[in-house]
């Protein structure tokens, strides 16, 4: 993806109505979850600390009348985390709050009971349900990265294969070296994800420069799209889902 365009939908991800928007302009739906995903968690550590130490005036606000999502949205801040700030300043400790939100202790409270509920429905990035959907994501990738291998007769060894014998492991490793769109590569990483700049820089910093280091040349492919113009690495290569559409060089 070109740089303007990403960028001109990454600016315009500010809340899940957004996002809905994006949608009917005909962005798909699980890109556009990904990019608001990955722009919420980046919004949280920059302003982590700046909310937290409004906390003692959410629960004045929460004490008021005011609804937990009404207070999240006041605050632009995700609203499971901000009812976790809010129910900390009540002396509820993180555990007991994630047992509320999963359901597995009841709210003897029918006001908040109600209200965990709604923050957890309405949460797209923090909530249990996300947080399913974000796993299943990155399993759907890495299921659908084993299906190419094995349709291209392929042998290699898996993250689950490796797991013990290197200290950092990719989600693929060959035996020998294969050609993947014209490259040469010894191992293949699958990441759920969209490869805009903090996201690729990340990655590289905590795995894939690693990897080149262990085991040589390899590559990454970002299931929902990448930025064009990213500066790669010496050794590593990087595509997305057209990867399904390639046969290895042989």
């Amino acid at each position: 993806m070109r740089y303007e365009e990403y960028k001109d939908i990454y600016n315009k991800l500010n809340s899940t109505e957004d996002l809905e928007r994006m949608v009917k302009r005909g962005y798909d739906r699980e890109m556009l979850m990904v990019l608001y995903t990955q722009r919420m968690t980046r919004e949280v550590k920059k302003n982590f600390y700046k909310v937290k130490n409004n906390t003692g005036r959410m629960l004045k606000e929460w004490r008021q009348g005011h609804s937990l999502m009404e207070i999240s949205d006041r605050y632009r801040f995700p609203p499971v985390l901000t009812a976790m700030f809010v129910l900390q300043e009540m002396g509820i400790n993180k555990k007991k709050f994630w047992s509320y939100v999963r359901g597995e202790e009841p709210i003897k409270d029918c006001r908040l009971e109600k209200e965990i509920k709604e923050i957890d429905e309405k949460d797209y990035v923090y909530s249990t349900w996300a947080n399913d959907e974000q796993r299943k994501r990155g399993i759907w990738g890495e299921d659908l990265l084993e299906s190419w291998l094995d349709e291209q007769g392929l042998e290699y060894r898996t993250e689950e294969d490796l797991r013990g014998i290197y200290a950092k492991t990719p989600d693929c490793l060959f035996d020998e070296p294969v050609t993947v769109d014209g490259k040469e590569v010894m191992w293949i990483e699958s990441k759920a994800s969209f490869g805009d700049g903090p996201e690729f820089r990340f990655n590289a910093r905590k795995q894939l420069i690693p990897y080149t280091e262990i085991f040589g040349p390899g590559m990454v492919v970002y299931w929902f799209g990448h930025l064009d113009d990213l500066e790669l690495p010496d050794d590593v290569y990087i595509i997305d889902k057209s990867l399904t559409e390639l046969d290895v060089e042989r």
